[in-house]
């Protein structure tokens, strides 16, 4: 059975570079409390013209280019998100027709910040089950910034904007990705929400008054989440895999906090393994978040062939979503010119 695995990384991140004060400022606390509390110094911010799809797009095509791989080779395009350009139609159909693959189904998937963890798992099984040579690609993308109450100092100080993706496709033999894990716990999802806007509350002046299609979240009840069940679903995940924990390499988390990760790091148990961190520059950026530190590493070249890296997400709903892969050599090919198809 074909192996699939990692074959290029690629993200996007927006020029515009936004810094703890300018947050501070409507939050009502300071740049050293934010430090203090998450660990995040900056972030980016989308431009107005600017759409998911847009920032999914050239996060995907920098994938496509570091592969050398043409957009109509790609079979699925699996978009996380919880933030898409419209409720309908799927935004990862705009990715479609921005890049020109022209021979991929397209999808949207919606885990919150666990959805690339989630993506990944869904676009490996597709291509496995096929095996036909072709490529997926996996993009994380989000634009928090269009759904944040400046003024609640719980979660303006933590998000930014910005996409990443990689592209999954045949890999050597013992490598590629391992196993996986998946759970829910939908009896919390409370913790983590935008309550209006769906079918539950649809978007009205009522609900504009009350800010009731901000982005809301229980921070102490999400880090109490997180310390319950991310350790104990990655200790599964790697017992079911048959991988001692001293044998993992790289730990490439949800950027969600990085107090917070700091705090459960030790639980994880993991004496080797380097834990990847890039909220610092971009904060929190949803289900982006891992794939964009993920590509940082490895531009960096700090991934080694037959190494083995655990990425996690964890976020709303609440989700927990791991994916184990022993990394496969990637070349860097020299980029390509490509137009992003305009829309209208």
């Amino acid at each position: 059975m074909t192996r699939i695995g990692i074959v290029s990384t690629g993200s996007y991140l927006p020029d515009t570079v936004v810094g703890n004060e300018e947050i501070a400022r409507g939050a009502g606390v300071s740049d050293e409390w934010i430090v203090r509390k998450t660990g995040i110094r900056e972030r980016r911010r989308a431009d107005d013209r600017d759409a998911t799809s847009d920032l999914a797009a050239r996060a995907a095509l920098a994938a496509l280019e570091q592969a050398g791989v043409q957009p109509q080779d790609v079979a699925y395009i699996v978009l996380a998100t919880s933030t898409p350009d419209h409720p309908q139609p799927a935004t990862a159909s705009i990715v479609q027709h921005l890049i020109g693959a022209v021979n991929a189904a397209a999808f949207d998937i919606n885990a919150v910040c666990s959805g690339f963890v989630y993506a990944t798992t869904v676009a490996e099984r597709l291509l496995r089950a096929a095996d036909d040579g072709r490529y997926a690609l996996v993009i994380g993308a989000d634009i928090y910034s269009r759904i944040l109450d400046y003024s609640d100092s719980k979660t303006a100080i933590l998000f930014g904007d910005g996409a990443g993706a990689v592209l999954l496709g045949a890999v050597p033999e013992a490598r590629g990705i391992t196993e996986t894990s998946l759970l829910s716990r939908g009896d919390q999802y409370r913790l983590i929400s935008v309550p209006a806007g769906g079918s539950r509350m649809p978007a009205n002046d009522r609900t504009l008054r009350e800010g009731a299609h901000y982005f809301r979240m229980d921070g102490r009840g999400v880090r109490s989440f997180v310390q319950d069940n991310l350790p104990a679903a990655l200790h599964e995940l790697l017992e079911r895999a048959g991988v001692e924990r001293e044998l993992v390499r790289h730990f490439v988390p949800h950027q969600a906090n990085g107090v917070m990760l700091g705090e459960v790091w030790p639980e994880l148990g993991l004496p080797r393994a380097t834990m990847h961190l890039a909220l610092e520059e971009y904060g929190n950026t949803g289900s982006a978040s891992v794939p964009i530190t993920l590509d940082v590493a490895h531009r960096r070249g700090e991934f080694a062939d037959g190494e083995t890296v655990l990425m996690a997400g964890f976020g709303g709903g609440m989700t927990v979503g791991a994916v184990l892969t022993r990394w496969a050599p990637t070349a860097f090919a020299r980029p390509r010119e490509q137009e992003l198809t305009a829309v209208v």
